[in-house]
């Protein structure tokens, strides 16, 4: 197992990242705890698999477990089912002293996260991500939020976990579409931050998606690692944090602009080619590491061209961004693999122009 220590403000938690990890959380939760009750907020397909292994590791430490089941899909990512969480949860009696356990992907971990952040003000939270997006990028650094209409993550609060439990055997079931969307965000880790992370993906590319156990672990303690010392340093995201935001700008509004039809790691490898053909536009980036950028995540399984979306509601989505300052939307630009820099510089027509590219860079 490996540990990761994130540091934001004045509280400190884990991450632990390795197998076999869920029959350990009753344990864990208990040396958190003196709580005789925990809430499990899950979806239909995760608790399917992995409920029954939680129940056997939690009620021997006697708590007293409350299942709330959320159908899947980011539609579900909305204050009518927040509320309709609040509710189950008064029903069964939750207290401030009771932890929230979120069991599943991105969706779940927001969701989730957002209702222990403002049920009676703030109830501990705890994550326990099933895909590899999740180990590696939403269940760290207290982010938590709903969709309000077409404007994804628009309503939240940063409000950190005191655990994230990332049980690599949770990726064994996963399709490979979904491995791929978490890879997407471990290229964006590796292209912000680490060029040697970057180089071994463009090595292990192919043994990571067919789920080396091994190579897993190894990948996403490397890619939390980087998003836990970033959130470290800035955690509610004033400065160095918006690094992590590389590909988001444009992903977020491709998202939105397909009814969510576009994964989340789809759409962020789409924003993360616009922005280094923005970085090209502006001679900040080489076509030489673009060409090394597209190829990865193509061996990722993922996709480099927007599809056919409205161009005109990809940039007015773009506008309502929470990123923008003063009217000016902040991009992420790389400048070389592994670093990358911040600029309100960027124009509609290169936005355009980038969204529109094709080939021309082969």
């Amino acid at each position: 197992m490996k540990v990761i220590k994130v540091k934001p403000g004045r509280q400190v938690y884990e991450i632990r990242i390795g197998r076999g990890l869920l029959s350990r959380l009753g344990m864990w939760l208990r040396e958190m705890t003196p709580a005789a009750k925990a809430v499990l907020i899950t979806n239909p397909a995760v608790g399917g698999r992995y409920l029954e292994t939680v129940k056997l590791s939690l009620i021997p430490q006697g708590f007293q477990l409350t299942v709330l089941v959320v159908p899947e899909g980011e539609e579900q990512k909305t204050l009518n089912t927040a509320g309709k969480l609040y509710s189950e949860m008064a029903d069964n009696l939750i207290e401030r002293s009771t932890p929230v356990l979120a069991m599943g992907g991105g969706v779940i971990g927001d969701l989730a996260g957002f209702v222990a952040a403002t049920y009676m003000r703030g109830v501990p939270l705890v994550h326990i991500p099933t895909t590899l997006l999740a180990q590696v990028d939403s269940s760290i650094g207290g982010k938590t939020a709903v969709d309000h209409g077409r404007i994804k993550n628009s309503i939240g609060a940063f409000y950190q976990p005191q655990l994230v439990v990332a049980d690599i055997d949770t990726l064994q079931s996963l399709p490979r579409s979904e491995i791929s969307n978490g890879m997407a965000e471990i290229i964006k880790s590796a292209m912000i931050n680490n060029a040697t992370l970057f180089a071994f993906l463009e090595k292990n590319m192919d043994a990571l998606r067919s789920l080396d156990p091994a190579l897993l672990e190894d990948a996403v303690a490397r890619t939390a690692a980087i998003k836990a010392a970033i959130v470290t340093r800035d955690e509610k995201d004033r400065g160095l944090r918006n690094t992590l935001n590389f590909g988001h700008t444009l992903g977020h509004a491709i998202e939105s602009a397909s009814h969510f039809k576009v994964k989340h790691g789809q759409a962020v490898a789409m924003g993360m080619v616009a922005a280094a053909r923005i970085a090209l536009q502006m001679n900040k980036f080489s076509l030489k590491e673009l060409g090394r950028l597209k190829k990865l995540l193509h061996r990722a399984g993922l996709p480099v061209d927007i599809p056919a979306l409205d161009i005109a509601l990809i940039i007015r989505t773009m506008e309502h961004d929470k990123k923008i300052i003063d009217g000016r939307t902040r991009f992420v630009l790389p400048s070389a693999i592994g670093k990358v820099f911040i600029s309100d510089n960027v124009s509609i027509q290169m936005v355009l122009k980038a969204l529109e590219s094709r080939d021309e860079e082969e």
